[in-house]
């Protein structure tokens, strides 16, 4: 693919933050800086990633939102999770007693180390 004169022109001119907000302007843009942010958290299902003092901007596009975060210092770690008694119903322990012949008390126990799988939980009771 060619490049033209005006897309090389384009590609190396700088722009003046005037120009860039009045293009964006007529782009449908609008970007603010977020002040006095402290930290910023981003949780996964394995990970937890901490920004300190990032700088951070919101660029309103076309109804939706984006959040730009910059710098700071990040840190990374496995998440914090609270232990929780698992709750099983005895609907599933009288189906899993029925299904592998066992007590009541063997199939909620193998339901709670299968984390309430049933599947599972059979598969385990039968062996």
């Amino acid at each position: 693919m060619q490049n033209t004169w005006w897309k090389r022109f384009l590609m190396h001119r700088r722009m003046n933050p005037r120009e860039q907000r009045r293009m964006m302007q007529r782009m449908g843009m609008h970007m603010d800086a977020v002040p006095d942010v402290e930290q910023v958290i981003i949780k996964t299902s394995s990970k937890e990633i901490t920004i300190e003092q990032p700088e951070v901007a919101i660029l309103e596009m076309q109804g939706q939102k984006i959040f730009q975060v910059i710098g700071g210092k990040i840190a990374e770690k496995a998440p914090q999770r609270a232990a929780q008694k698992l709750v099983v119903s005895e609907e599933d322990v009288k189906l899993v007693a029925d299904q592998t012949g066992k007590s009541v008390e063997e199939a909620k126990k193998a339901l709670e180390e299968c984390d309430g799988d049933l599947a599972k939980a059979i598969l385990l009771l039968r062996s």
